[in-house]
């Protein structure tokens, strides 16, 4: 697991992919790639036209076609490499020596999970236009299929100065803690752990746990434990502390996994108006 992998499309959201992307390679030392993947529905498919044409067309015609379906695909390949061109040079401008570019054909899923061994973080886009009931097809596909962290940014690029982990006490969660606290990408900055729940002798021993575990990697820590909704808790803290980042363990067996794959992730996701790191 060596790469950041920056997803790039073209969107709005694509620039804060980029530097996202370029600060987490920098504070991992992890080599910065940047892929854009050219699927079939960008581009048009030859077909046999024939049929719907009727018999008595002229070959010339579907030759047109067929030359005209040729050029669209090599135009949105031409594209796609503009695309890399220009967030490679952002990248170099954010202090990335070397970012590799890389395109490739066919499914974004099967492309990430081909290179899902030496991935080591997968920065995503979130476009709000394209979230339903749950965080949104391709996103939560992604984010159900592959094994790595991954950061699922806004349009907008902000330093983080400040983060915050969602925390439940279950397993997947602690897991999320151990990670942060074994990792250089957050080293340095205040760590806010929230727990919403009963305020109980078991409760605070799991928060105390986290917070033994953060400050011993040498981490700056606040811990909360708060009775409430959890979007509301997690949501209304994040706006009071001027949180940057929300790191959440993905689909555990706890109250977070239902928060994560129901309808209230997506209302989280857009209100916070921050990157969220799935853990896994």
């Amino acid at each position: 697991m060596t790469n950041v992998i920056a997803c790039i499309d073209g969107t709005d959201v694509s620039t804060a992919v980029s530097d996202y992307a370029a600060w987490a390679s920098q504070r991992l030392d992890a080599s910065l790639v940047l892929l854009h993947v050219l699927e079939k529905s960008d581009y048009p498919i030859q077909s046999d036209l024939s049929g719907n044409i009727g018999l008595d067309s002229r070959e010339d015609l579907l030759q047109e076609l067929a030359e005209l379906d040729a050029k669209r695909g090599k135009l949105a390949l031409e594209q796609g490499r503009v695309m890399l061109e220009t967030a490679r040079q952002r990248a170099i401008a954010d202090g990335v020596a070397e970012p590799i570019v890389h395109q490739r054909h066919g499914s974004l899923l099967d492309s990430l999970v081909a290179i899902e061994p030496d991935t080591r973080l997968l920065v995503m886009g979130k476009h709000d236009e394209h979230l339903g009931e749950h965080v949104g097809s391709r996103l939560e596909t992604v984010v159900r299929t592959l094994q790595r962290p991954i950061l699922a940014c806004p349009a907008g690029f902000t330093p983080p100065q400040r983060v915050m982990i969602a925390f439940d006490g279950s397993a997947t969660t602690h897991k999320a803690v151990d990670m942060v606290a074994g990792s250089p990408l957050f080293r340095g900055l205040p760590c806010h752990v929230v727990m919403v729940g009963a305020d109980n002798k078991e409760n605070r021993g799991q928060l105390e746990w986290a917070r033994h575990t953060l400050e011993t990697a040498g981490f700056e820590v606040t811990t909360v434990l708060q009775e409430g909704d959890v979007e509301g808790v997690l949501c209304g803290y994040r706006r009071e502390q001027d949180i940057d980042m929300l790191i959440m363990g993905a689909y555990g067996h706890s109250v977070i996994r239902r928060f994560l794959v129901g309808s209230t992730t997506t209302s989280v996701i857009r209100n916070a108006l921050i990157p969220v790191l799935l853990l896994r």
